[in-house]
């Protein structure tokens, strides 16, 4: 340890901690991203972050990009229902499961979606992209 460092502190933030933006640490467990990136609705919504201006979308553009890319399974589904339910599911499992991952920040005021996510989170992306194009 640095002699003049006062005790207790660090100058080098540990590799299983990252600082958000509001200063507060948490703990990057590989659980959670793996599985926060593990099914196709969430990896549809970082993908359509990730290629957006800003990586920041509207809830609505955010819907209808990910409507678009996710299969729809149910043929009997007009593309209206699809999207709907592209939209519950969503509002209610996959923008929550993303936010509490700290992989996103969505503001309902707003209605804006945001990826505060890193580098690793793109890496996976990147590396699962070959594998879903062949569906």
């Amino acid at each position: 340890m640095d002699e003049s460092q006062e005790p207790g502190s660090r100058t080098i933030q540990s590799i299983n901690e990252v600082a958000d933006f509001s200063g507060r640490e948490r703990p990057l467990s590989p659980d959670t991203i793996l599985s926060a990136v593990a099914n196709e609705h969430r990896r549809a919504t970082l993908n359509a972050l990730d290629n957006a201006s800003e990586k920041t979308l509207a809830y609505d553009a955010l819907v209808d990009r990910v409507a678009n890319r996710v299969r729809n399974e149910d043929a009997n589904l007009e593309s209206d229902e699809h999207q709907q339910r592209v939209r519950i599911a969503l509002h209610h499992t996959h923008l929550p499961k993303l936010e509490e991952a700290r992989i996103i920040d969505y503001e309902a005021e707003t209605g804006h979606v945001r990826f505060i996510g890193g580098e690793l989170e793109q890496d996976l992306l990147t590396l699962v992209e070959p594998y879903e194009a062949g569906d």
